[in-house]
């Protein structure tokens, strides 16, 4: 079962209950005596898999008892610890109640035959992939991906109370438009908070919830947003430190409760908490999960992954865990600079300088630049991951030639539908030349986000990038976050008169943020009206 065998479905449970039996004795003529009968009575096919099927659950059982040179440890098994090995096997495979009696009642006599037969079946050295190491870390009884359906109302009312907007649905439901006074503010139609990010929060309230006064951590903010990382304190989830850009775990202790947030965790975080004994709860959005997926496929095929991405964003620090060898790219200019070594060499010392962070250990532009798998962080500007393929897949047809392209090249899209929807409502939005500006708010260090501001900033409209409403001022003055990630303050934001404003947000962003700061502008539009009629 862990290499992959799956039982068909007309696999009869007698014929596995026989399986039981051939472990309590080891006798597998007896067992192949058993199956010649069946035969008689079933499809071939149905034999020769259950054939299989016993192999493989030999081999997990075997896998399972440690080191082969450990007779008298693996003679000590315990009917429990075999019954959770039963456990482990995926919920595809169904037994009957006759193997499960069987098992526990031959456990404790068959371990010296099933070490020899673990010896015949079982090569002495296999290397599990990261793919399969993170299967093997999900299957444990300690991990929770599903969240916690007795707490799951409460924490839907509380997500509801604190994170939904009255105004937003006004406006949802009047063609996106809110007019107060001079001002009328048009909403982007996508905007703010996405599934996999609400399904994070919601999952760390049922945690909180569900756990009562275990302590509980988390590794990195649940999301990028302030105000929402601030709830996460108040409620008593502890951040883990960092120190010198190294988590901290040793406040960890065994049986506390560890939530990994919406953009993932690296491989050893988890393999380090599995080892500790502490409670998982992954929140991971299920398409930063998809990425993990691509870059395995690029293992599989013998290729380098090439990351669209910030080599510091945690989604991505993730999801270079999972690659073997990797190089990450956050622009064109960057990823046009790998193609040109690819096709013409290059300075190797200032090409290992310029990626010396954002590459894996080992790596080599002369021996890992020949094949090439891109991937991306979910966040990214779409146009310019779509860009950057279409450069590699060029370079490498050029490298090549057209019929050895498939050979070495291989491409997915990962951008996360959220991110994309965003990104296309507030190109549509900005067509509108006559809005002054676009009022931006999300997290300073989420990415979204930010691609979210750039996108009216080329089509020549200003955009204020705002973390929280308090960075709008009584004195009409706005603290915001440039494009290239400058903390400026602008005076004098709102002009007399009229003022049309364009609004969106990042996808880490509640709807009750975004109202927040629209009611703030109308304030300080009353405040400007009222000291021009005092004066």
């Amino acid at each position: 079962f862990q290499h992959g065998i799956r039982p068909p479905p007309a696999l009869h449970s007698e014929t596995l209950h026989r399986g039981a039996v051939m472990l309590r004795s080891a006798n597998y003529d007896s067992f192949m005596m058993g199956v010649n009968q069946r035969r008689k009575q079933s499809y071939p096919v149905v034999c020769l898999y259950a054939t299989v099927a016993l192999f493989g659950l030999l081999v997990v059982l075997a896998l399972r008892m440690g080191d082969t040179s450990s007779e008298p440890q693996m003679a000590q098994m315990s009917r429990q610890d075999l019954m959770a090995t039963l456990r482990s096997v995926p919920a595809t495979v169904r037994f009957s109640p006759g193997f499960t009696s069987s098992m526990k009642k031959g456990c404790d006599t068959s371990s010296s035959s099933l070490h020899a037969t673990r010896q015949r079946l079982v090569p002495r050295s296999t290397e599990v992939s990261k793919r399969e190491q993170l299967k093997q870390i999900k299957r444990q009884d300690t991990f929770n991906r599903m969240g916690f359906k007795e707490t799951r109302p409460i924490a839907e009312k509380e997500m509801f109370d604190e994170f939904q907007s009255d105004v937003i649905k006004d406006m949802r439901d009047n063609l996106y438009t809110m007019e107060k006074g001079d001002i009328t503010f048009r909403l982007a139609q996508d905007f703010g908070f996405c599934w996999g990010v609400e399904r994070a929060v919601q999952m760390a309230i049922e945690a909180k919830l569900h756990y009562g006064d275990k302590t509980i951590h988390i590794t990195n903010e649940i999301i990028h947003n302030p105000g929402v990382n601030d709830k996460m304190a108040n409620m008593g989830i502890k951040f883990i430190p960092v120190e010198d850009g190294v988590k901290n775990f040793d406040q960890v202790e065994k049986d506390d409760v560890v939530i990994l947030p919406a953009f993932g965790a690296t491989l050893e975080e988890m393999q380090l908490l599995t080892e500790r004994g502490v409670q998982i709860v992954d929140t991971t959005c299920p398409w930063v999960s998809k990425v993990w997926n691509s870059v395995d496929a690029h293992t599989k095929g013998g290729m380098t992954s090439i990351i669209h991405g910030t080599w510091s964003h945690e989604e991505t620090i993730a999801t270079a865990s999972f690659a073997e060898d990797y190089i990450i790219v956050k622009t064109m200019q960057e990823a046009e600079y790998v193609a040109n070594y690819i096709l013409n060499g290059g300075d190797k010392a200032e090409f290992m300088e310029k990626f010396k962070n954002a590459m894996s250990k080992g790596f080599d532009p002369d021996v890992h630049l020949k094949k090439l798998g891109l991937a991306n962080q979910t966040t990214m500007y779409k146009k310019e991951t779509r860009a950057i393929g279409q450069m590699l897949q060029k370079t490498m047809m050029q490298k090549y030639g057209p019929e050895e392209l498939n050979k070495h090249y291989m491409e997915f899209d990962t951008i996360c539908d959220a991110t994309q929807e965003r990104q296309d409502a507030i190109h549509e939005l900005a067509e509108d030349k006559t809005i002054d500006f676009f009022l931006i708010v999300g997290g300073w260090d989420s990415s979204n986000t930010r691609h979210l501001v750039e996108i009216p900033e080329h089509q020549g409209i200003p955009a204020y990038h705002i973390d929280r409403a308090e960075r709008l001022r009584p004195d009409n003055s706005i603290e915001y976050r440039t494009i290239d990630g400058e903390i400026k303050v602008l005076k004098n934001l709102l002009p007399e008169g009229k003022v049309r404003i364009g609004v969106t947000s990042g996808a880490s962003t509640p709807d009750a943020y975004v109202a927040d700061a629209m009611n703030r502008i109308v304030l300080m539009k009353s405040s400007i009206a009222n000291t021009e009629s005092t004066a």
